[in-house]
């Protein structure tokens, strides 16, 4: 798994960083970190599905552009 959050960020911010738009901030980017391939959608499950849809078979690691992680988690009080 640690393999897969190297491959995924470091392809996320090499390939993918460099061609968002100020528009894709606060979208979810589902990334293939074997082809470098990926969606961007506002809607994280759409995202994946097209990159899906293009690669069956897609490594996929999940960001959120502009943000340090893609989900909080929080304990309910």
């Amino acid at each position: 798994m640690a393999e897969v959050a190297r491959l995924g960020s470091e392809t996320f911010d090499t390939v993918v960083q460099p061609q968002l738009l100020p528009g894709d901030n606060g979208k979810f980017v589902a990334v293939d970190i074997v082809t470098g391939d990926y969606e961007v959608d506002a809607d994280d499950y759409s995202a994946i599905s097209r990159l899906r849809i293009r690669n069956p078979m897609a490594e996929i690691w999940l960001e959120m552009a502009g943000q340090p992680t893609a989900y909080k988690i929080r304990r309910a009080l």
